[in-house]
């Protein structure tokens, strides 16, 4: 097959028409298609070209079973190209030239010996993304549909999903015939709608309808926030198939969210379908996690809810996150359930999710349950971590029958140490564990893995306690954090002030860097330790000293890299100036630890560089940055990194023309240029973890 496109001269697309005429003439089937293609590219596919007019009329004028071989000579062409995932530009090209020939000599699409080609082009529309050559893969399905044969499943995915990607002025023949296939319910293709296809299928064969009127009233939410409606219906629904049971089929269709596809996709041109979610099936997942909500609320609820979340904002190519609709249906659903599972989960995400449709939507969750307590939601993210069970500081014995596992919090990780019936220790769960006590043991799995992500989203939580400015005192700081059963594993690890003096746990007790053990009363402030707000001395101390007890910190705190404004002029600092970073590997790690950033493209417009917002301060730092390395309308693969700035956080924002490299504010009347703050009048803590931050993410996504 000929898979590149050139400019191609008078003369040489004359040679391609005589060839094809030839292989006509001369009745060599086998010979039409290769024939055709060589046409084709010399016409860039346009075959209502007045060179190729005449050559057209003599394909289609062929004998409908000599067409129907060039059409299985066609469908053969497009079967040894097919693979799923990407593809090269030759392989897309091949692919489009030969759906095109398929068309074009297809017409008509005659019966009898074209039969089997039929079957396969329609397997093949089952395979795309959204249809090629749409108007002529209608006509098609149409004919079957006239000929009372029913359409595949898959090929009704496929003109769902071309129905959706049609923007109404474009809307036609496919967006009608969409408009018609009302069945299946769910587009197959995806684990958990085809589980949720195989259950409905197997109650109708029993003849029942209450799930599927379930599944169908979840497909009926349409907006962020059901109506009272919408749940009064849902809870008669899941009334009818019993509580207890919809949470647990809910939950296990939940739990198939994000695995691969089922169903293989042919590569589509720029990825297209890759990764995503089937844009038929979002509302039905949707409404599905917010009856989950209306259910009894278990620990496991609240757990497929969260990894919802986290998979719906899993970035897809060139869309970003690829179902953040779904992701905000799962946090409302988190904040409805009863009990501390839910919260816990919203504590979790609050950590680690940087998508700011759904970070909003996680602080309004949190905010209205910390109201709804009467405290913070600093305070609320603390009292909603959970003790998993752990009897002790960081451990925990779990009976299985006669064996047991003991687990033990050691980092961010838990170690486990099976025993079998005798009491014997063993690598792994004994074969008894996972054979008699199977639903116990995977329940036991989920929370082991819980405990690691929780244990790393604390830690992560408390490193960002420096810049949001967080104190407590001593004694619910002692009560939430240095002897939570989790959070205390953490905060054992790390020095902290307490009443102006520093202190860290230290044989069994809090001590001061001369073993002292203090005497509080309750009241004291506590806040964490920064090396940059003591002298080098005390620093190496606090170093030595726990390399000698052995304590393995949490992040790094006594021995942080410390930045000061000694040596710094003016207003802004240039310490990052002048690398070569990767734009998308900045913007991710710069995300990651709470800063703003935006995707920067070589357009006739302007963009805002990298910033974090610092509230508690008052304050707003900029990094400003350069695209580098674009084609008009791309997004730049490079940044040039240039000065760090600080400003009041009201004071207007700085914006870049895209590769200018030149920062100001958007000019309107009456807007009142604010200066930036110098850089020894910018608190030491906050100059100092600002650009800790900013070293780290240049570290991460450099040199490009």
């Amino acid at each position: 097959m000929v898979g590149a496109v050139t400019t191609t001269t008078t003369e040489e697309l004359d040679a391609a028409v005589a060839e094809l005429l030839d292989v006509l003439d001369s009745g060599r089937l086998g010979s039409v298609c290769m024939a055709l293609e060589a046409v084709d590219i010399a016409v860039a596919g346009d075959w209502s070209a007045e060179g190729v007019l005449a050559a057209r009329e003599r394909v289609l004028a062929l004998h409908p079973r000599s067409r129907a071989e060039v059409v299985a000579d066609c469908v053969r062409g497009l079967l040894s190209i097919w693979r799923p995932g990407p593809e090269t530009d030759a392989q897309r090209q091949a692919r489009a030239s030969m759906i095109r020939l398929a068309s074009l000599v297809s017409q008509g699409w005659p019966d009898g010996p074209a039969r089997e080609q039929r079957e396969d082009w329609l397997h093949l529309l089952g395979r795309q993304w959204t249809l090629m050559e749409g108007d002529r893969a209608v006509e098609l399905i149409r004919a079957e549909q006239a000929a009372g044969r029913p359409v595949d499943a898959a090929v009704v995915a496929t003109v769902r999903r071309t129905a959706i990607a049609i923007r109404p002025p474009q809307q036609g023949t496919a967006t009608e015939l969409a408009a018609e296939l009302d069945q299946p319910p769910l587009s197959p293709g995806e684990a958990w709608a085809d589980q949720v296809l195989a259950d409905l299928a197997e109650e109708a064969r029993g003849g029942g309808r209450a799930w599927a009127e379930l599944v169908g009233h979840a497909r009926e939410l349409k907006s962020a926030k059901p109506t009272a409606r919408w749940e009064k219906a849902g809870q008669a629904l899941l009334a009818a198939v019993g509580p207890e049971a919809a949470r647990e089929r809910i939950t296990a269709w939940l739990a198939l969210v994000g695995r691969p596809r089922t169903l293989e996709l042919v590569a589509e041109p720029h990825e297209e379908g890759l990764g995503q979610f089937d844009p038929y099936n979002l509302d039905a997942l949707r409404g599905l996690a917010l009856l989950l909500a209306l259910t009894p609320a278990r620990p496991e609820s609240a757990r497929v809810l969260g990894r919802l979340v986290v998979s719906a904002l899993r970035k897809a190519p060139g869309i970003g996150p690829r179902a953040p609709k779904v992701a905000n249906a799962a946090v409302a659903a988190l904040a409805r359930l009863d009990g501390t599972d839910g919260l816990a989960q919203l504590a979790l995400l609050s950590t680690g999710v940087t998508y700011k449709g759904t970070v909003k939507e996680l602080d309004k969750a949190l905010r209205e349950r910390a109201g709804a307590l009467g405290v913070g939601q600093a305070e609320l993210e603390e009292l909603a971590v959970p003790g998993y069970g752990l009897d002790g500081l960081g451990a925990c014995v779990r009976p299985f029958g006669e064996a047991r596992v003991e687990l033990l919090v050691e980092g961010v990780r838990v170690r486990q140490g099976w025993y079998n019936e005798s009491g014997r220790q063993v690598k792994a769960a004994p074969a008894s564990v996972r054979r008699e006590h199977a639903e116990e043991f995977k329940e036991f799995k989920a929370s082991v893995q819980e405990i690691e992500k929780m244990l790393a989203a604390q830690s992560d939580r408390l490193e960002r306690q420096y810049l949001a400015r967080r104190s407590w005192v001593y004694g619910p700081w002692r009560e939430r954090l240095l002897d939570h059963p989790l959070v205390g594993t953490l905060a054992r690890r790390l020095v902290w002030v307490v009443g102006g003096t520093a202190y860290a746990w230290l044989g069994g007790a809090l001590r001061d860097a001369q073993g002292a053990e203090p005497g509080f009363t309750g009241d004291e402030p506590v806040e964490l330790w920064h090396p940059v707000d003591h002298p080098a001395e005390a620093v190496s101390a606090w170093q030595e000293l726990l390399a000698r007890h052995g304590v393995d910190q949490p992040f790094a705190q006594v021995h942080r890299q410390v930045y000061r404004p000694t040596g710094a002029k003016g207003a802004h600092c240039d310490r990052f100036a002048g690398r070569s970073v990767s734009q998308y590997r900045f913007n991710s790690a710069a995300t990651d630890r709470g800063w703003h950033t935006q995707v920067q493209l070589l357009v006739d417009n302007s963009f805002a560089g990298p910033r974090r917002l610092l509230p508690e301060w008052g304050l707003r730092a900029e990094f400003w940055v350069t695209g580098t390395d674009a084609d008009w309308g791309e997004a730049f693969t490079a940044l040039t990194t240039g000065e760090v700035r600080f400003y009041p956080i009201t004071a207007p924002e700085n914006r870049t023309q895209a590769g200018s490299g030149e920062y100001g504010p958007v000019l309107v009347p009456g807007l009142e240029l604010v200066e930036p703050v110098p850089l020894v009048e910018v608190p030491a803590l906050v100059l100092s973890e600002v650009l800790y931050e900013l070293d780290l993410c240049v570290r991460a996504a450099g040199p490009e």
